[in-house]
């Protein structure tokens, strides 16, 4: 049966998650977070969309009180043509005045990073979840993996048990 444009304008309005910063979780203890959105050219959204987007080293820079995402790799759109987006260009991200001045505050004071956690859709727009935070040390990794793990061993006794 075919849908009609209304259910799939629904489906593209719908808030999903399109990737997820799993190595800054494990790198990085995040203290705050603030939601952003990005500026995005012609045939970056429809690549986002298809989730062709890797955050892996992915940094953001407050320069001139605006935000700018570098190092993010938003693919080149399968069907685009020769107006299609430079893959590695550094993108703005939108925010108040005021969050980027306590951002840019807390990063110069305290020598904490910016790192992006999230790109999803929410509402048909693209926006980002930008996270303060403080590198982890080895011992904090291994602390981390140890409790993980511990975790993990007591799910699967108390599965085994029933």
């Amino acid at each position: 049966m075919a849908k009609s444009r209304a259910a799939t304008q629904q489906e593209r309005k719908a808030d999903r998650t399109i990737v997820t910063n799993r190595r800054a979780l494990h790198d990085y203890f995040v203290l705050e977070t603030l939601e952003a959105g990005i500026v995005l050219s012609g045939t970056e959204i429809k690549s986002l969309r298809e989730g062709k987007i890797q955050l892996v080293d992915a940094y953001v820079r407050i320069e001139h009180g605006e935000m700018w995402m570098i190092g993010a790799h938003i693919s080149p759109y399968s069907h685009g043509n020769y107006y299609n987006h430079e893959a590695d260009r550094p993108r703005k991200l939108l925010a108040h005045k005021e969050q980027i001045a306590q951002m840019r505050a807390q990063v110069e004071q305290k020598g904490l990073t910016l790192i992006p956690l999230k790109v999803y859709l929410k509402q048909g727009r693209a926006k980002v979840e930008v996270g303060l935070c403080r590198g982890k040390r080895l011992y904090d990794k291994r602390e981390a993996t140890a409790e993980r793990e511990a975790q993990r061993d007591i799910a699967r006794a108390l599965r085994d048990r029933e």
